[in-house]
Parts: C-alpha cells; sequence; structure tokens
C-alpha cells in the first residue's frame, strides 16, 4: 500500500492539529484548490486533474489528493454524471447524444456516460422533444411549412435528437396545428 503525506488533523499529537502547513506546501495547496474548485460546483476527477496540472502542482501529489478526494466522496464522478444528465436534460431538453458528448469533454469515463444516459430512455426524451417544439411552434407561425419544419428540426439536432425522432415529432405537432404534412416524404423532410 501507498504510504500517503499526512493530512492537518491526522496527526495523534493534538498540538499539530490545528497548525497549518506552509503555503509552499504542494499537499496543502493541491488540496485548498480542489477544495475551492469543488464549492462553486461539482466538478469531475478530470477537471480538478487539469486544474491542478495548470497550477503546476506535481503529478503525484495531485493523484494522491485525488485519491483522497474519491476515497471520502468529494468526487464522485458516477454522481457527477447522473446529476449532470438529469439536470441538463430537463433545464436545457438535451438528447443523449448531445449530454454524453458534453460528458466526454468533462472527462468522464465512456462506462460512466453510458450508465448516466441510458437512465434516459426513448419515450421520455421524446415527451422532451415534443415539449421544445410546442413551445418553439408559435415563433415559426407565418412561415412557409419547408421553412418551420428546417428550423424546428434543426433546434432539435442542435440538441442531439436523432434525424427520425425529430422529423417525426415536428411533422405530429404541425398535424395538430393543421398543417398539411401529407407530402413530406416526397420534400426529403
Amino acid at each position: 500500500m501507498a504510504r500517503r503525506t499526512p493530512w492537518p488533523g491526522d496527526s495523534a499529537d493534538p498540538s499539530r492539529a490545528g497548525q497549518a502547513l506552509p503555503p509552499q506546501d504542494p499537499v496543502e495547496r493541491a488540496r485548498a484548490i480542489c477544495l475551492r474548485l469543488l464549492t462553486g460546483t461539482p466538478r469531475t476527477r478530470k477537471q480538478l486533474a487539469d486544474a491542478l496540472h495548470k497550477r503546476e502542482i506535481p503529478p503525484e501529489v495531485a493523484e494522491e489528493v485525488l485519491s483522497r478526494f474519491e476515497d471520502v466522496g468529494l468526487i464522485d464522478d458516477a454522481a457527477f454524471a447522473g446529476a449532470w444528465v438529469e439536470s441538463r436534460h430537463h433545464g436545457r431538453g438535451l438528447a443523449r447524444r448531445a449530454l454524453a458528448r458534453e460528458l466526454r469533454t468533462k472527462g468522464v469515463d465512456s462506462s460512466l456516460i453510458n450508465e448516466a444516459v441510458g437512465r434516459l430512455d426513448s419515450d421520455q426524451e421524446e415527451e422532451t422533444a415534443r415539449e421544445l417544439v410546442a413551445r418553439r411552434l408559435r415563433s415559426t407561425r407565418g412561415l412557409d411549412r419547408d421553412r418551420r419544419i428546417r428550423r424546428l428540426a434543426g433546434m432539435l439536432a442542435r440538441k442531439g435528437y436523432p434525424e427520425g425522432m425529430s422529423l417525426r415529432v415536428v411533422r405530429r405537432a404541425l398535424e395538430e396545428e393543421g398543417e398539411d404534412v401529407d407530402d413530406l416524404e416526397d420534400t426529403g423532410f
């Protein structure tokens, strides 16, 4: 087992427990950086590792601090991914594909991404797409049908929805509004 650097408060000597380490101590600096970053919002292990690297914390010290933070539950990429998916799907209406892309950029492991986005089922995703189209539909009134379709389907595509689902949802919304969509298959939409 790797030997860890003692942390303030780990000492058996109570007189040392309250003493602060000098600011140049890399372990204490790394710990302070991580705590400051985690205070505002949850972060992934990779985000914290990148911040430590940027502030020139030695890699072995960064690894030690990040492992310690994981051990005590301050860093939990699986919980981060789950919360991210829940928040961004309901708040921004993002689909699984866009959510997975965002989590990849944050350095979350692929298996954790698959698990987190797998919690969204296709029915839930399609219902969210319908809500997004319903909100945007009014602002496209007065435009010709093809332009409306492009705008609505484009909005869904930017949010990561598959093309087939996007067109199906847009078509249904336009039908419910009384728009003639019988010839859509012939127009390439």
